[in-house]
């Protein structure tokens, strides 16, 4: 009977060490910046081919889509303010729109309909000559970032000399 009570009290004494060891450790991890913590640091910017006519182009491996509409170009997180879905490009109706929920964007990433409350995300963008360069750590809010968000945009109009 005494060794099977020195069993349990050892083994309660090593769960409750194991718990405090844990606890202590992810403390430390969550005071991490995310960065840190994940091995990732800045990402560099990156940059695209400006579509030659109106329409887009998804880079998956990023999640950015870049989208030509009315001499604009802009450069949108792939995912719905929604609830992180995947947007899809409907050519047909010249909108983005959530295969989920069924919200519906403009080409500029004004929202027109559905269960979002705000326009796609978009990321800061320059123009390099023929290209679009994107800061992947740079991502606008429309209703956090207004004036970031309204700014994110590079005009392709051509002024007439």
């Amino acid at each position: 009977m005494l060794e099977r009570r020195a069993f349990l009290r050892d083994t309660i004494t090593q769960v409750l060490l194991a718990v405090g060891a844990m606890a202590t450790v992810s403390g430390r991890a969550s005071a991490l910046s995310l960065a840190y913590a994940t091995g990732t640091g800045p990402r560099a910017d990156k940059t695209y081919a400006i579509p030659a006519t109106d329409g887009v182009v998804i880079d998956k491996e990023e999640s950015v889509i870049i989208a030509r509409f009315d001499d604009c170009a802009y450069a949108f997180s792939l995912a719905c303010p929604h609830q992180n879905t995947a947007l899809r490009w409907d050519a047909s109706g010249k909108r983005f729109q959530c295969p989920k929920h069924k919200s519906r964007y403009q080409p500029s990433g004004v929202f027109i309909e559905g269960r979002a409350t705000r326009g796609m995300d978009r990321f800061a963008v320059r123009r390099a000559a023929d290209l679009l360069s994107v800061n992947l750590d740079a991502l606008y809010r429309e209703d956090k970032n207004p004036t970031e968000w309204a700014a994110a945009v590079v005009s392709l109009a051509t002024t007439e000399k």
